[in-house]
């Protein structure tokens, strides 16, 4: 019997990786076909474990060349495609905004345009908390599917351009489609850019944790395999062309979590260095994920479980990360 395909466009980076060996194990009856650029904040050794399952391949690809992207929805009969593939990191949008354009706004519609063509069943479209802009610190505000998009920086300008997009292509052509839109992810295989990564791995080696500012802005902390989870019931039983909110309910300021992190590593606090704010710094998100709750999704870290699992990944796994870092990985991957 042929199996039923998954194309998941940036399943070799941090979450889009986590949902791909998340599906191939769940799902032997699907193929899942893993698309990606393989671009700095993409590698394969994640999936070393499933690389060779008969319902795994991987496609090195660009979604923005769009002949090319075509050209693979031609040779293939996707059922669905979950779209995590985009330029994420916000300090990178301010200093080049073009890659985030081109990547996220122009790449979407290229696979948009094809899974249009094809007829697939559902386009999931992964995107973010921050095209909601920012609260201030009321705790009994959230952000709501019905939240106005007011992106602050480059990076959360160009997926809210995506979001407009998927959603135009579901009211002018009846593509079957959902959004989904999450607060900050973190777990294994975290690029050590980010907040937590970057945090164990310089405390490890007793180095400096950069904080901005004041450490006083606020994020709602989702546990990746969490949001897996969310997306694969909002894939199978996702109204078309609705909009989900996915988050934990577990906020915490940046020096919250820093400070964690530091006590379970049993290093002193010496090692916070405060520096020069980011540019259009949002001060805090939020998100109510009722509606999800509604369709049938609880998360099943709290924050405190959920950091403590991570932070032992992160230990076991010392050899991923520091490959990462001193850059060894690059020419693995390519």
């Amino acid at each position: 019997m042929t199996k039923s395909k998954v194309l998941v466009t940036g399943g070799a980076g941090f979450i889009g990786g986590n949902f791909v060996q998340y599906m191939v194990n769940k799902y032997p009856e699907y193929e899942i076909v893993n698309l990606d650029l393989l671009t700095y904040a993409g590698e394969l050794s994640k999936h070393q474990d499933i690389e060779n399952k008969e319902n795994y391949r991987f496609l090195k690809a660009d979604i923005a060349d769009r002949d090319v992207i075509m050209s693979i929805f031609e040779g293939e009969n996707f059922k669905y495609v979950v779209h995590f593939a985009a330029e994420s990191h916000v300090d990178r949008s301010i200093t080049d905004p073009g890659i985030f354009v081109r990547t996220n706004v122009m790449g979407t519609q290229s696979l948009l345009d094809a899974s249009k063509k094809h007829g697939i069943s559902k386009f999931v479209h992964v995107s973010t908390d921050e095209v909601y802009g920012d609260l201030d610190f009321d705790p009994t505000t959230f952000f709501t599917e019905e939240t106005p998009l007011q992106a602050n920086s480059p990076y959360s300008a160009s997926k809210a351009g995506s979001d407009l997009l998927v959603r135009a292509y579901h009211e002018t052509y009846g593509l079957p489609v959902n959004i989904t839109r999450c607060s900050n992810n973190y777990g294994p295989y975290h690029f050590p850019e980010k907040l937590i990564p970057l945090t164990i791995s310089r405390v490890c080696n007793d180095e400096k944790v950069p904080v901005y500012g004041n450490g006083m802005n606020v994020r709602d902390w989702l546990h990746v395999y969490d949001h897996c989870t969310a997306i694969d019931l909002v894939l199978h039983e996702g109204v078309s062309g609705e909009v989900y909110n996915v988050g934990g309910h577990n906020e915490r300021t940046n020096l919250e979590v820093v400070k964690t992190i530091i006590k379970t590593l049993g290093k002193s606090e010496q090692l916070i260095e405060y520096v020069t704010d980011r540019l259009g710094h949002d001060k805090r998100y939020a998100i109510d994920p009722s509606k999800l709750e509604r369709l049938g999704w609880k998360p099943t870290f709290n924050f405190e479980t959920g950091i403590a699992q991570t932070i032992e990944w992160y230990m076991t796994n010392k050899s991923w990360w520091e490959r990462i870092i001193s850059g060894d990985y690059r020419s693995e991957t390519n």
